[in-house]
Formats: structure tokens, sequence, C-alpha cells
């Protein structure tokens, strides 16, 4: 492939990986997938030959399972500290619009929030309620620091693969 058209490729693959890191924190796109595809646009580049077939496979299993943990660790943060039903609603639609009022950050301003409404919807009060707030604040966080942990390893690898 002609130089200048490995460069352009190894520039989109790398735009791929920031979208990717940028998306775990901002829930807009799945951010591990993102990061996969700029991992598999430098293996086309380069005719395969910075990563074997069974790295690639490997690395679709784990961006596979860390996108469908991310959606469960909440729940069992949740579930830890004790939430009802209306405290895991109320997380859920919490974390949604706060995603667009005041993202970032409204994902966890969101969820905190909705558990607590939700909570006390179902009759919960006081320190029950912010228990359970505090369980999904800290699943959503530990759900983001796994898709982190993921898309980082793809840059190192994508790094890795270009030279």
């Amino acid at each position: 492939m002609e130089t200048t058209l490995l460069v352009l490729w190894i520039v989109i693959g790398l735009a791929f990986i920031a979208a990717g890191i940028l998306f775990c924190i901002l829930p807009i796109l799945p951010g591990p997938p993102l990061s996969y595809i700029g991992l598999i646009v430098l293996a086309w580049a380069r005719d395969w030959e910075p990563f074997s077939a069974r790295f690639l496979l490997i690395m679709a299993g784990l961006m596979i399972f860390v996108t469908a943990v991310d959606g469960i660790i909440p729940l069992f943060g949740a579930r830890r500290y004790g939430a009802s039903r209306e405290g895991l609603w109320g997380s859920v639609i919490g974390m949604f619009i706060g995603m667009f009022f005041v993202p970032p950050w409204g994902i966890f301003i969101g969820a905190f929030a909705g558990a607590l409404i939700g909570e006390y919807l179902s009759g919960k009060r006081g320190g029950a309620a912010m228990r359970v707030g505090w369980g999904i604040f800290i699943g959503v966080l530990a759900g983001i620091g796994l898709k982190l942990a993921y898309s980082l390893a793809t840059l190192v690898f994508f790094v890795r693969g270009m030279v």
C-alpha cells in the first residue's frame, strides 16, 4: 500500500480508537466496539501483519464481554446495596436523562438521583435510599473503568502494531 494511503488509514484507525475512548465516558455510542474497529482498520491497512487472527478474535470476544457486562455492573451494584425495582428503573431513567442534559456528569448524577427518587417512591427513606444511590454510582464507575481499560489497551496494541 502506498505510504500516503497507509498514513491515512492509520489516522482513520486512530480516530476510531480515540472516539472509542471518548464514548466510554460519554455513552452516545458504545466505545469498545469503536476501539476494536480501529484495530481492524490498522490490520487491514498493514495487510493483516500486525495482529494474528487469534489475537483479533480474542479482542473481539473481550469487546463483546466488556460491552455486555457494562450494562449489568450497575445492576449488581444496586442489588448489592438493596435496590428496589423502582430504584433500578429510576437509575436507568435518570442516567438516560442526565446523559442529555449534563454530559458526561449527568450519567452519574442522573443514575444517583433517579435511584434516590425511585427508592423514595418505593417507600425507602434517608440512609437506605442513599445507600442504593451509592451502589448504582459505584456500579456505573466500575463499568466505565472496564470499558476504558479495554479501549486504552486497544490504543497500546494499535501503537505497537504501527511499528
